[in-house]
């Protein structure tokens, strides 16, 4: 501004003036202004200058105060490259934001200006601290060893993984603090373990499990639809090494589809384990089963076992197990036992589960799914079908059976008869023939001819037609456990020696007639002893089964006592000889060294009628 006689002049004044006056400030003024030119240059250099100095100087302060804690934690893990790369990254962008870090915080009290929000979304003012915020992926600070896994949720983001997202202004954005880990990047360098039937049950994920295991790489892959009317953003974040152990538990019929069918299953899944069922009766096995006992119970919060019901249960499991040598390892059945009854017990008031209580949930167990056996029980008792268990017949036998409901079994009696007359059909299978026999019960039957073939027509030829048949059984029969059974029908038929009643029988038959094992034993004497006890035990009541099951007998109490009383018996033979004397109290016989019978013999009696029938049919 133009200063004339010590003061500054307005526009107005400064027009007023002479004209050489104004030429004079005028020439003045380009001197003035080239001044203040060079001057605001000079000071732009010297604000540039001292931006650059504390530029550096904040950047030897920021280096010095980051390199303390990047150090520090580099040292540790030195020998990781990729964590020794991230971390120098991570120093760079530091001293690459430096002044964001130094921006002054808005006051609390500072009055802001409201201001009309855009239509659509708006870019944030850049936060690069969120960068460094740590997102816990997996978490192995307590554990102990290899980690191991196991879940029921088999859904493919459970198990690989997943990125979420949040909705923000109309549009769904995410970042690396919402990558969720999956079971297997749980499991990395451990093992995982998957009930078979319920991984194949979403063949997406049993793809993408071979998938990643041949690859040796998992990675995190954005499920989200595609289809959706929003905008996301996503990231595509690294792959991660894959260094485990996956097992899949399944039953024999999975591992076999999936071995036929799958070629990729033999490669990946190289090693079979099968796990028994049973394990034997030692002292060491019977302590583990004890401590099994034990920790259910602490689990469950449950009241403890005595020593009498501990005994209780180990005696159960050798039945569950089918064998008295041995222990059953189905935990699931012995705890459901010990569950109820510690209900019992915590009913009772009891502070311990006794053996009173063991066996109380074990009768419970029974009798909430006993209905087709006292349904059967009932039709016995009046007669509506026919097992005789007194006097003696010919020609007639009582079987024992087990049929299986769900995952209960129980046995009955069922009446087998057997005519026996001239002709040359052979043994006749009425269940085979109207399609009501299985194969191995059809084979049992086929057994029986070369039993008596070899028997009794080495001098003659065998002439017999003989009619095999399971009374009042519409359902259809299936197994080998009845052939000795026939074959003792057919003997008494052929000898006219009448058979006690009072014996059921079972066991499996070869063609040289010995006898063979079977399954369900104890099932078949209990249930022929509730028949029995049903219509009154006299001592004559038994049962007739294969001398290799006697280390299967597992019976109830009820059934011991009685056999300790002489109320019921139990009779084990190895061969057709031994159990036709018990079951007619005649001899059976045996061929002499002129290849003769024992007169009166039921093999002599057989004989006798097989070469009538023989000379009969010679004679037509």
């Amino acid at each position: 501004m133009p200063i004339y006689e010590g003061r500054t002049l307005e526009e107005e004044e400064f027009n007023k003036l002479d004209d050489s006056i104004k030429q004079q400030f005028e020439d003045k003024s380009a001197i003035v202004q080239e001044q203040i030119m060079n001057t605001i240059s000079e000071i732009k250099l010297i604000e540039k200058q001292s931006e650059k100095k504390i530029q550096e100087w904040q950047s030897n302060i920021s280096l010095l105060t980051v390199n303390v804690h990047i150090n520090y934690i580099k040292s540790k893990y030195k020998r990781n490259k990729k964590i020794s790369q991230f971390l120098d990254n991570i120093k760079k962008d530091i001293m690459k934001n430096v002044p964001l870090f130094l921006e002054p915080q808005t006051n609390a009290n500072t009055q802001i200006q409201p201001q009309v929000a855009p239509a659509g979304p708006h870019r944030e003012p850049p936060k690069p601290w969120l960068n460094y915020r740590v997102n816990l992926f997996v978490d192995n600070s307590k554990l102990e060893g290899a980690p191991v896994i196991m879940d029921s949720n088999y859904t493919f983001q459970n198990i690989f993984g997943k990125l979420e997202y949040e909705n923000f202004m109309g549009s769904f954005k995410t970042d690396y603090t919402m990558l969720k880990s999956g079971l297997l990047q749980k499991a990395n360098g451990g093992y995982i373990i998957f009930q078979a039937e319920d991984l194949l049950a979403n063949p997406l994920c049993y793809e993408n499990l071979k998938r990643v295991l041949r690859i040796k790489e998992i990675s995190i892959d954005n499920t989200l639809e595609q289809r959706a009317a929003m905008v996301m953003v996503s990231l595509k974040p690294e792959p991660i090494p894959l260094d485990l152990k996956v097992i899949l538990i399944g039953n024999a019929n999975i591992y076999h589809t999936l071995l036929n069918m799958d070629p990729d299953f033999r490669k990946l899944f190289k090693i079979k384990v099968e796990f028994a069922d049973d394990a034997p009766r030692s002292d060491e096995n019977i302590l583990r089963l004890a401590r099994f006992f034990h920790s259910f119970c602490e689990k469950e919060g449950l009241p403890h076992l005595d020593k009498n019901a501990v005994a209780r249960m180990i005696e159960y499991a050798s039945r569950l197990a089918n064998d008295k040598t041995k222990l059953s390892t189905k935990f699931n059945d012995l705890s459901q036992v010990i569950a109820e009854a510690a209900t019992w017990a915590v009913l009772s008031h009891s502070k311990v589960v006794t053996e009173d209580f063991i066996n109380k949930a074990i009768d419970e167990k029974i009798q909430r799914v006993k209905k087709y056996d006292e349904r059967y029980s009932e039709m016995i008792k009046d007669n509506t079908l026919l097992i005789s268990t007194s006097g003696s017949e010919v020609g007639q036998i009582n079987g024992l059976t087990v049929m299986s409901i769900g995952d209960y079994s129980f046995g009955k009696p069922a009446k087998i008869t057997v005519n026996t007359f001239t002709g040359k059909s052979g043994i006749i299978n009425i269940e085979r023939e109207v399609e009501l026999s299985g194969s191995s019960h059809s084979k049992g039957v086929l057994i029986l001819s070369g039993y008596i073939g070899e028997l009794f027509a080495q001098d003659i030829p065998l002439s017999l037609s003989a009619s095999i048949c399971f009374e009042q059984l519409y359902n259809g029969v299936d197994g080998d456990s009845a052939s000795s059974t026939e074959l003792y029908a057919l003997l008494s038929s052929l000898s006219e020696v009448p058979i006690n009643q009072s014996i059921a029988v079972t066991g499996s038959v070869n063609q040289k007639g010995e006898i063979q094992p079977i399954g369900g034993v104890n099932e078949k004497i209990e249930g022929f002893y509730n028949v029995c006890k049903m219509r009154g035990l006299d001592g004559s009541h038994g049962a007739l089964i294969p001398i290799q099951n006697v280390k299967n007998l597992n019976l109830s109490d009820e059934v011991v006592d009685s056999v300790k009383n002489g109320l019921f018996h139990i009779y084990a033979v190895s061969t057709i000889e031994e159990g036709i004397e018990v079951l007619t109290g005649v001899p059976a016989g045996k061929r002499d060294k002129t290849g003769n019978f024992p007169a009166g013999s039921v093999n002599y009696l057989a004989y006798e009628k097989l070469r009538r029938y023989a000379n009969i049919s010679k004679k037509s």
